[in-house]
Order: structure tokens, then sequence, then C-alpha cells
């Protein structure tokens, strides 16, 4: 086991009150497994990310929980531990990719500061390793592209940067919060043919951010569907996709456009993720569940073991 997340509740002190942006997740994933983890924006998926990293903003605070990666608990560690976790053992790709660049610095140099840092070499032998990552993530001219400022590169070009940082120093855990949802669909599908490959050349485990099943099930070896700040069902891809149990993964997976059918109009679930200042009692999805009983307006339920499924609703048991 490379990561065990237990009961992660993260809040955030705003003027309105606390938000309880994640609520109590639990996740696991082994050494060189790919999970996706996907749900409607602001359900926690990228809160669940940065916590990860500790890279929260200051109004947050992780008030419960254990994130053990590779036998350490990440939440008790001194910051200093932290820093020389990040970046060597743990990647993150970042949605927009230009704005996690440094608009004023050369991106070779960006890129070159993680092998100076981590490794201790000199500037001469990092900028050999940037070029060689630059020809690995597939970047025309990588001499050009290393001096190169961010606001001179494509979305697709800084993308292909970003992956390159990200992967430089060969991370045990690369967190990709929808590292494509800023580029047009020709240059998204080239970037994930180039994202699988080097992922699987390098074996590092990977939690694949995103609100489009469809694009999970192309890299990923399972699938976690969060909502409202819990995890709701996990199973393995094609279990997820043959059968699903949750109320709100089927509807999730009806939302997908399916050109066979033929649809005039495509699937749309009723309501929104409820707000998390004052969520409802009970299962945060039963102001919207076609299948809502008694019980899912007083009772929580947990994820819970249902043939090769993990999920959290009282239709099972």
């Amino acid at each position: 086991m490379l990561l065990e997340i237990r009961d992660l509740k993260v809040i955030f002190h705003t003027i309105r009150g606390m938000v309880r942006a994640v609520n109590g997740v639990d996740l696991m994933l082994n050494q060189g497994e790919i999970i996706g983890l996907v749900g409607e924006t602001g359900s926690g998926k990228t809160v669940t990310g940065l916590s990860i990293l500790r890279l929260l903003d200051q109004n947050a605070e992780i008030i419960d929980g254990k994130i053990i990666f590779d036998g350490r608990d990440l939440l008790k560690l001194p910051m200093n531990e932290m820093l020389k976790i990040r970046g060597k053992e743990i990647s993150m790709i970042f949605q927009e990719p230009k704005a996690a660049l440094n608009p004023v610095i050369p991106v070779g140099d960006q890129v070159a500061e993680s092998f100076m840092v981590h490794e201790r070499i000199t500037k001469s032998e990092a900028k050999k390793r940037v070029i060689e990552m630059f020809n690995r993530v597939e970047l025309p001219d990588p001499e050009r592209i290393y001096k190169s400022y961010p606001h001179e590169l494509s979305g697709g070009m800084a993308q292909r940067v970003v992956i390159s940082m990200a992967l430089a120093l060969r991370p045990k855990l690369l967190i990709a919060d929808e590292p494509t949802s800023a580029l047009d669909v020709t240059i998204q599908a080239q970037i994930m043919d180039l994202f699988k490959e080097l992922v699987r050349q390098f074996k590092t485990s990977v939690i694949y951010i995103t609100h489009d099943m469809a694009l999970a099930a192309e890299i990923s070896d399972k699938i976690a569907v969060m909502y409202a700040g819990r995890i709701v069902e996990v199973a393995k891809t094609e279990e997820i996709f043959e059968e699903p149990l949750h109320p709100y993964t089927r509807g999730l997976l009806r939302s997908i456009p399916d050109v066979k059918r033929r649809m005039k109009t495509l699937f749309s679930m009723p309501g929104e993720i409820p707000s998390m200042l004052n969520p409802p009692p009970g299962c945060l999805f039963h102001p919207r569940c076609p299948d809502k009983m008694e019980i899912c307006e007083r009772k929580v339920p947990i994820l819970k073991k249902v043939d090769e499924h993990e999920v959290a609703c009282f239709l099972y048991g």
C-alpha cells in the first residue's frame, strides 16, 4: 500500500461560517496503481489532493484523519520534511498550466530547479536533464523551449512543460488535477496519450482528478466517486461502468454522451451539490436521489463492501 487516507476532514473558515469541504474521506492506492477521483465541481476532489501535499489555503484546517504515505503520516511530519517530499516523492499537476509556471522565469530554469534542489547537481547538469525530459514529453526544439517564458508557449506546450516538471524526479505519487481541462479536444487527446505512456514507463502511482467519467475510464485502474466531501463508491473501472451501484454514480454515467443512442437531449441530474455551510441531515445526496428512503434523511451511510464495490448507500445491506 503506497497511500492510505483515513477519515480525512478539512474545513474552511469563512466570513459566512465554517465550510466542511472534505468530511470523512477514506481512500487507498497501491504502488503503480492509477485511481480516478471523479465528481462534480465542489465535491472536494481538489481539496483532497491538496491536503496530501499540505498545500491548502491559510483559512483551511485539517481537523481529523490520517494520510499515510509510504509508511509515514504526512499530517504529522514537520514542514521541513514535507518540503523534501514535495516534488521528489509526490508531485502535482495543476488545472491551468500557465498559472502553475512563474511568468518571469524561463520555463527551463523552473524545471531545472527541481533537480538542483533535490539532487544537488549543477545548473549545467540540470539543464541536460531538463532537455532530456523535454524530449520525453515530445516538445519541439527543446533548446528553444528551455529559454522561453510561459506566455510564449501554447497551452499544450505549457502542459507538456508542467508534466515534465512533475515527472522529472520520478515521484512515487502524482496528483493530476484535471490536467487537460484548459485544452481543446485535439490537444487534450495528445496530452492524455503522452501522460498515460509516461506514468506507465515511470511506474508512478496516480490520483487523476476529473469531473469526466469517460476521461477517467481512459486512464484509471479503478474509480472513486466523490460527492459533497465524501467518497460514495469505489470499484475497478470496468465494474463501475458495467454495474454502477450508487444512484449518483448511475447519474454521472447517464450524463455521458452516447452517439449510438442518438439521444436528443443529455441526461442531467436534478438539483445541485448542497451548500457545505449548511448541509442537509443524513445522506447528502438524498435531496436529489430518485431512490431515497426515509432512513436517508436521518442517517449518513458509510462505505461498505458490496460484491466488488465499496458503496455508501442504504440500498445495500
